[in-house]
């Protein structure tokens, strides 16, 4: 896993650790089983796995799972599976939110008991109406001030399913005139009358995040709870919680910029919406964001780390280049990836001077950057496939493949020239025919001759049938925080975000490739087996990079 460079998190530790040399790092991943997670996600979980690991602490994984009218176990297994991959195992323990919700009611309980926490008649417009403004101070609700008997009375009896949703809830009792609108007597507890996924119908009263997350993180020995900047407003309801009630061992929140990428949409209500209305093919269709989606793209948690450490760790707002996620993948691949001839175009050539019953097998190297990856044999007969892109019948300046009397190259094989074309009634080439310098099989003309130009080839008669799928982004405008106030996300979506190839021509050998395997199709890109479709091998990234090196 690609190491975590010090960063502003890392100086607030080592100070802490600094006064408290005794102190146990302690971090955790809160995610919502609401959805699949997404590349942002693996920022977080980069920067908790990682700095516990730093300083020799624990990371626990811990499900967000107090608002279940939009959680299933679809989601919770997802993620779990997605952090496994990540290599981020959860060294702390797996935990629940929901396994505390018995101690987040007692903890409410001992709130109104101290004059605390009440409960409200308010609905959610008008407590959105006496809440204020900016500018405003906010009202305090008719409700503030009822008894602790009355309160203690009320909550019972919400727990109890005494009441429809909506129509109470418990709010902290803070101030109504505090500049940070968080810290307005925020709800704390809500009615819901929807049946858990672990809990069943054992409550109908929910706990907020803001008032749960403090509790779990206190009693799961949470050090620091680092979590994404819209938090760092809600930071003083967070110390509220803690010092009210009156944990001694206090986690301390800090808060880091999001990881927003070009293209991309990190929206989970929105990401579904794309999965629901089969806009996509499922979370993990290659084109979306999610680590499903990159992972059946053909994306590595190496390159995933390696962009997010690129990406570094701030408090600014950033966007990144999501050509740098590209190049982070092509230099793994380039050093790892064994090499393939696939012809996503084929046209057939035929080698007129050379024998119809004759195979012959020409080396080709399996990883010219590894001379360890050996080499593997290539069937040369006298009918061939090349790629359509190869040939030009009027060819532009400087075209150094296929034209009408040129010469070529054959990779790693025979250079031909081009003698004659052969078309259909449409005007089409249906096919080259060629003739072979057979003396330049493993080496240069005899003569001296220069030939420029190198194309890759397969055998008619060897080669196998595929589908090639090739992605592009899923959203044609860079910045999808840019969008007008009168457009949605819909509005760009890229209509040419895949293209799907019928019939493309591959080695023998990646036909038995196992799925997810990777490989570079020599000359035309990178590209993955596909998990999902069989036969189908999706385009992971192209060869060119135009990101800046490295220093």
């Amino acid at each position: 896993m690609e190491e975590l460079r010090s960063n502003f998190i890392h100086d607030i530790i080592d100070e802490d650790l600094s006064v408290n040399p005794e102190l146990k790092i302690h971090t955790r991943f809160p995610p919502e089983p609401n959805g699949y997670l997404h590349i942002g996600s693996a920022k977080a979980i980069w920067i908790n796995a990682m700095t516990a690991k730093k300083y020799g602490g624990q990371f626990n994984l811990r499900y967000d799972d107090t608002n279940p009218s939009k959680e299933d176990n679809e989601y919770v297994e997802s993620i779990y599976e997605d952090l496994k991959w990540l290599g981020c195992d959860p060294t702390g323990g797996v935990f629940y939110g929901s396994d505390y919700f018995d101690k987040c009611y007692e903890y409410a309980v001992e709130l109104i008991k101290a004059g605390k926490a009440y409960v409200c008649d308010l609905n959610a417009d008008e407590m959105r109406e006496y809440r204020g403004t900016l500018t405003a101070p906010g009202k305090e609700s008719p409700y503030r001030n009822r008894s602790v008997q009355e309160n203690l009375d009320l909550f019972e009896r919400m727990k109890n399913g005494e009441f429809p949703d909506g129509s109470k809830t418990l709010r902290a009792k803070i101030d109504m005139a505090s500049s940070n609108m968080n810290m307005r007597d925020p709800a704390i507890y809500r009615i819901v009358h929807v049946s858990h996924h672990r809990q069943g119908n054992k409550w109908c009263i929910y706990p907020l995040y803001d008032y749960a997350h403090p509790i779990q993180d206190a009693l799961e020995g949470i050090s620091h709870s680092l979590c994404s900047i819209e938090f760092e407003n809600h930071r003083p309801l967070y110390e509220w919680v803690i010092d009210n009630i009156g944990f001694e061992k206090k986690p301390k929140q800090r808060e880091f910029a999001r990881l927003n990428v070009t293209h991309t949409v990190m929206s989970k209500r929105y990401l579904r919406k794309l999965v629901e209305e089969n806009l996509v093919d499922g979370w993990d269709d290659p084109r979306m964001p999610t680590l499903c989606g990159l992972r059946r793209r053909g994306y590595t948690p190496a390159s995933i780390f390696d962009f997010v450490a690129r990406a570094g760790v701030a408090k600014a707002y950033s966007v990144v280049d999501y050509e740098l996620l590209e190049h982070c993948i092509r230099e793994e691949l380039n050093s790892t990836a064994d090499r393939r001839i696939a012809i996503l175009h084929p046209i057939k050539v035929v080698v007129t001077n050379y024998p119809e019953d004759k195979v012959e097998y020409f080396d080709l190297p399996n990883n010219p950057s590894n001379p360890d990856a050996g080499t593997r044999k290539v069937a040369f007969t006298r009918e061939l496939y090349i790629d359509s892109d190869d040939f030009a019948e009027v060819p532009p300046p400087k075209f150094f493949r296929m034209k009408p009397d040129g010469e070529v190259r054959l990779m790693g094989a025979y250079i031909v020239k081009c003698n004659e074309i052969i078309k259909d009634e449409n005007g089409n080439v249906t096919e080259i025919r060629c003739t072979a310098d057979l003396e330049t099989g493993n080496g240069m003309p005899v003569d001296g001759r220069k030939v420029k130009g190198t194309i890759h080839w397969l055998s008619e008669r060897y080669a196998k049938d595929t589908t090639v799928m090739l992605y592009d982004f899923l959203f044609d405008i860079e910045n999808t925080a840019d969008i007008p106030e009168d457009k949605t996300y819909d509005d760009y979506l890229n209509k040419d975000s895949v293209t799907r190839i019928e019939n493309a021509k591959i080695e023998p050998a990646l036909e038995i490739a196992n799925a997810g395997e990777r490989f570079q199709f020599v000359r035309t890109g990178y590209f993955v087996k596909d998990t999902k479709h069989e036969n189908t091998f999706n385009r992971i990234v192209g060869l060119k990079d135009s990101f800046p090196k490295a220093k």
